[in-house]
């Protein structure tokens, strides 16, 4: 298994996080985007979106990390990342939804690029727009984490899913562009028990192989 990915992307972070809890191993192949190799044509072809990640595994090439960690959860099942009870299942592919299709999209690097490019916006600006977005999604998500009763130090249960897959680098992001979620005590708390995993910890962006200062 290849997986093409950005030690800072959140979308290949939780990748590796899926790759980890289930003890896969796989080789990893940079696609730097701030130098654009996303673009570059030997990537298109095999990634048109030029985003990362990309898995290939013989013929089959996947993008979208949401569809690679379920192919993972279907094809290596032993480590349940999805659960198997049709509602608790629905509620975290929600939840995931939450924030891979509803925040995330709203702060990566190609918003940043277009405003900066479009609009002259400077750190700060990028920093305001993605506070805008961030902090009501993170707020939502505090919300629905409060509702569950399981009593697991997890999102929805004992054991991470990919509701905290997603969760962890969603976070991540809000630190790095100083949002200020510190009243979020059930998201910190689901934080501390995922980042005591060395499955989590090993994922983190300054780990890999490409990270960079």
């Amino acid at each position: 298994m290849i997986l093409y990915g950005y030690f800072r992307s959140s979308a290949a972070w939780r990748c590796r996080i899926a790759f980890n809890l289930k003890g896969l191993g796989y080789e990893f192949r940079p696609v730097h985007l701030r130098r654009r190799e996303q673009r570059a044509p030997d990537y298109l072809a095999l990634n048109p979106q030029g985003l990362v990640p990309t898995l290939v595994v013989g013929d089959l090439v996947l993008n979208q990390s949401l569809a690679i960690i379920e192919w993972l959860d279907e094809t290596f099942p032993d480590v349940r990342l999805i659960p198997e009870d049709r509602a608790l299942r629905a509620k975290v592919r929600a939840f995931a939804l939450d924030i891979s299709a509803d925040i995330h999209p709203l702060q990566n690097v190609r918003v940043l690029n277009d405003l900066e490019r479009c609009f002259g916006a400077d750190q700060t600006v990028k920093d305001a727009w993605c506070g805008a977005w961030i902090r009501p999604g993170l707020e939502a998500c505090e919300a629905l984490a409060r509702r569950q009763t399981h009593g697991g130090a997890f999102t929805f249960g004992d054991t991470p899913s990919l509701a905290d897959i997603c969760l962890i680098p969603q976070l991540a992001s809000a630190d790095r562009f100083h949002v200020d979620i510190s009243d979020l005590t059930r998201l910190a708390e689901i934080r501390a028990a995922c980042q005591a995993l060395p499955a989590f910890a090993e994922a983190v962006p300054g780990r890999q192989p490409d990270a960079e200062d």
